[in-house]
């Protein structure tokens, strides 16, 4: 995906990955936003999406997301730093399965503070590809 002056700002590929996989982001998420490849399994594609959102990466995010619960657009806040995420538990979400449930905290500061979004999520998978279908109660 070429960049244009709308693109965000990729971390170098050497760098570690914004979603703390411990990976660069080379090796972990930027296979998924930047070359396009399909995350293989929930758990990935819930790392390469908040990853997404620590780059703005809002044509990311809305291309993984099910078209069912899609939003037409996003307006992400660019005074949100995402700055680590916790994967908490997960339901199937395999390489070979169809559906998949990630429940995530992801921490950020805005305006000095520091907080924590937790959310249970709930993916599917339709030919081949994982998109994010919404968060469950």
């Amino acid at each position: 995906m070429p960049q244009t002056s709308e693109s965000p700002e990729f971390p170098p590929a050497g760098n570690r990955c914004p979603c703390t996989s411990g990976l660069t982001f080379g090796e972990c998420c930027g296979r998924w936003i930047v070359d396009g490849l399909p995350a293989p399994t929930a758990v990935q594609l819930m790392r390469s999406r908040f990853t997404a959102f620590a780059i703005a990466d809002d044509r990311y995010l809305l291309a993984t997301w099910h078209a069912s619960t899609r939003p037409d657009e996003l307006d992400l806040d660019q005074t949100i730093r995402w700055t680590r995420l916790d994967i908490l538990r997960t339901e199937q979400g395999g390489p070979l399965e169809r559906t998949g449930v990630v429940e995530f905290a992801a921490y950020y500061r805005h305006d000095g503070e520091r907080g924590i979004q937790q959310e249970i999520s709930s993916f599917l998978r339709e030919g081949g590809r994982w998109s994010y279908v919404a968060a469950v109660d």
